[in-house]
């Protein structure tokens, strides 16, 4: 377990500022001190699930498969359907998107192997990312990958309510593989992925999935 290299800045400022505060508390409190102890804790907690939140694990994929498609982040599966494309892609695909929570590892990887050929981020709101909106009008990124055999999926990170920050390393033209880091969504959101609609998904509702992983669906 490593921690992102997206986290550094935020947990060092945290850090600080967790340390300044409880330095702080058990000078003026040294009087009372069961309170300056139960706050120190609670700013303690708050820094301990930070440096959680960037939380890094470990992941390759042990055998990488050009037919597969893996989960692009940790979540669990909120939507499946059909739906229309009209970015880049117009056409009806299948729809599978993936809600983080906060407790969630929040690196989003690449669901396959190939090149970029569409990259594009959109400013936006930030409804909630279960909201039926949050995949066309919040804050994303929209990133279209095509495999060795012509195949394509669309990919968005979606800003949320809490997500005020999409970090994307994607660029066009780039031949990525299959597992590597595309970036990073901070404080919960989701990420949508538009497929063919001849894949065979491999996941349920609500099925709680983990990237690098869980096989969305197989081309």
């Amino acid at each position: 377990m490593t921690i992102h290299k997206e986290g550094y800045k935020t947990i060092f400022w945290t850090g600080l500022f967790t340390t300044i505060i409880v330095l702080l508390l058990q000078h003026y409190l040294s009087d009372n001190k069961t309170i300056a102890d139960v706050i120190s804790v609670f700013f303690l907690l708050i820094f301990v699930l930070i440096v959680s939140f960037f939380r890094n694990p470990n992941r390759e994929i042990e055998t990488k498969n050009e037919n597969c498609i893996y989960a692009p982040a940790d979540g669990k599966v909120v939507v499946i359907e059909k739906t229309q494309t009209n970015e880049f892609i117009n056409e009806e695909r299948i729809q599978v998107s993936i809600f983080m929570s906060p407790l969630n590892v929040h690196v989003n990887r690449y669901p396959i192997s190939g090149i970029i050929k569409y990259f594009k981020h959109h400013c936006g709101n930030y409804y909630v990312a279960w909201h039926p909106k949050s995949s066309c009008e919040n804050e994303r990124t929209t990133i279209v990958l095509e495999n060795e055999n012509k195949k394509t999926i669309l990919m968005r990170q979606i800003a949320g309510a809490m997500a005020r920050r999409i970090v994307t390393y994607s660029k066009e033209n780039e031949q990525v593989k299959q597992g590597e880091d595309l970036g990073f969504i901070k404080f919960g959101s989701r990420v949508d992925l538009f497929l063919p609609l001849d894949s065979k998904i491999k996941v349920s509702l609500n099925q709680k999935v983990k990237g690098n992983r869980t096989i969305i669906a197989e081309f």
